[in-house]
């Protein structure tokens, strides 16, 4: 897909997709909304020291890029799956500015989650092992078990089949009990399609700019 580089409120990039009318991220701010759903309140839950991250939607990779970078605050160790349908064109994406933002010293790993091979596990650094794997998500066989995901598809207005019950179980299943789901969206139909799947949903306080977000555990 056809995308266009914009700023946002905290000064982060998104990327604006004529095509559907919908940009990657809040136009609110692109950084504080991806730390506060997906890992303040999504990977900084899961208590582990190896961690099997799944992300929907990879993107421009700042969902990544931020667990990278919590994986080496924390010590802890992540394999990071990311199903992508759209890759995001690569000399495109090395334009974003969250290195600059976050921490300018990561530009060239930040380059390397986009640069990197798909389709197979590549170790970025000794605490973060990404795996992008290009793909359609509803067509996807689930054979990892996660413990935290970040769910991170278009808005159910452009890609209604992502959020539907179906979809939500398949990943419920795949999940190890404890699990962790976050996603920006708190529609009610989003909501209750999560608690058809088995997850026990709760409403959280979200971002700047956005009233709530949905978290869900896969209780034991």
């Amino acid at each position: 897909m056809n995308s266009e580089l914009k700023l946002t409120d905290d000064g982060s990039h998104t990327l604006f997709v004529p095509e559907i009318d919908e940009c990657y991220h809040s136009s609110h701010g692109a950084v504080q909304e991806s730390r506060h759903i997906f890992i303040e309140a999504g990977l900084k839950q899961c208590q582990k020291d190896e961690i099997c991250v799944l992300e929907v939607g990879f993107g421009t990779g700042l969902n990544g890029f931020l667990a990278l970078l919590e994986a080496e605050r924390s010590g802890k160790k992540i394999h990071y799956i990311a199903l992508e349908k759209y890759p995001v064109d690569v000399e495109k994406a090395i334009l974003l500015n969250y290195p600059k933002l976050i921490d300018s010293e990561k530009q060239d790993i930040f380059n390397l989650l986009h640069t990197s091979t798909w389709n197979e596990p590549i170790e970025i650094t000794p605490y973060f092992t990404l795996h992008k794997i290009e793909t359609d998500f509803t067509q996807y066989f689930h054979s990892q078990p996660y413990d935290v995901v970040f769910f991170d598809a278009f808005s159910p207005e452009k890609q209604t089949e992502m959020w539907s019950v179906e979809q939500f179980g398949k990943v419920y299943e795949s999940c190890n009990f404890g699990a962790v789901l976050t996603t920006y969206c708190a529609k009610g139909m989003v909501r209750r399609a999560m608690q058809d799947a088995g997850f026990k949903v709760e409403r959280l306080p979200g971002p700047p700019g956005k009233r709530e977000i949905l978290r869900g555990v896969k209780a034991p």
